[in-house]
């Protein structure tokens, strides 16, 4: 049973930004589990990368439980098929087709809550934020991670990674009409993981630029949750089950600090009417 408390806050509208770091990302399902069990409503949610996968994935319907089963059962020959590096190592095809299943080949006006997924045009080297046409095709823009997989092309925009320019969404976001935007960060931080391959040596220097750029936008959050992953690598298919746990760690330890915060911004906002 889900545990009350939002109605001492229930005219603000709760966003939830959920960041880039591969496969680190999948503690996203975590912090979305808690937040449903706490009883948190949900008014609106946009992702880079990752963080756009699982955010569509929750706009478009799909149970949080269902997505944690998906993400350790999953194989990785169903959604990885390597090509030869012309402008990627992957294709991305299989994985576009999957993500159209899983999102129901919804549109973003069908989501069941406001969506956004940032992307970066490779070409003009802007933020992309996307909201309208099918949301296969925006995840599939904003998880082109650089040197790995294929760019891809909508509306004439040669799109890749979202994270790129826009590791937490906070202000596409915001955007969306949320009052408060709760952030996830799942990051690299203060210690980066082992090098092994080439896949570690393109999302490790990508990660150390992306920590640079949103040093300072992290303060345009009302509340950051920051899962406790270590040195799992972003590019790591092993410790899947256990970025989920560490989503939902996180998300439970927050949940007390998170209610005061929006209890006194909704306060704040009472006084300045």
């Amino acid at each position: 049973m889900a545990e009350s408390g939002w109605t001492m806050v229930s005219k603000m509208k709760l966003g939830v930004a959920l960041g880039s770091g591969g496969t680190r990302g999948f503690a996203h399902v975590g912090v979305l589990q808690v937040l449903e069990e706490a009883g948190f409503e949900l008014h609106a949610i946009a992702g880079s990368s990752m963080g756009a996968l699982i955010a569509s994935l929750y706009a478009t319907g799909a149970p949080v439980h269902h997505m944690e089963q998906l993400a350790t059962h999953l194989p990785i020959a169903r959604w990885m098929d390597v090509t030869f590096p012309k402008m990627g190592l992957v294709t991305g095809v299989k994985l576009h087709e999957l993500i159209k299943i899983l999102t129901k080949r919804k549109t973003f006006d069908q989501c069941k809550i406001p969506l956004a997924v940032v992307a970066t045009d490779l070409e003009l080297g802007e933020r992309v934020v996307l909201t309208e046409g099918f949301v296969h095709d925006a995840v599939r823009a904003s998880i082109a991670i650089p040197g790995i997989f294929v760019p891809h092309r909508i509306n004439q925009r040669l799109l890749i990674d979202g994270g790129v320019i826009d590791r937490v969404p906070i202000h596409a976001t915001r955007s969306l009409g949320a009052d408060f935007v709760l952030a996830v960060d799942v990051g690299l931080f203060d210690r980066l993981p082992p090098v092994r391959h080439v896949f570690d040596v393109i999302v490790q220097s990508i990660d150390i630029m992306e920590r640079e750029i949103f040093r300072h936008r992290i303060l345009d959050a009302d509340f950051v949750i920051r899962p406790e992953l270590a040195l799992m690598s972003s590019t790591t298919f092993h410790g899947i089950a256990g970025a989920i746990e560490a989503g939902r760690d996180a998300a439970r330890k927050a949940i007390p600090e998170l209610r005061e915060k929006l209890a006194s911004v909704e306060e704040a906002a009472r006084g300045r009417s």
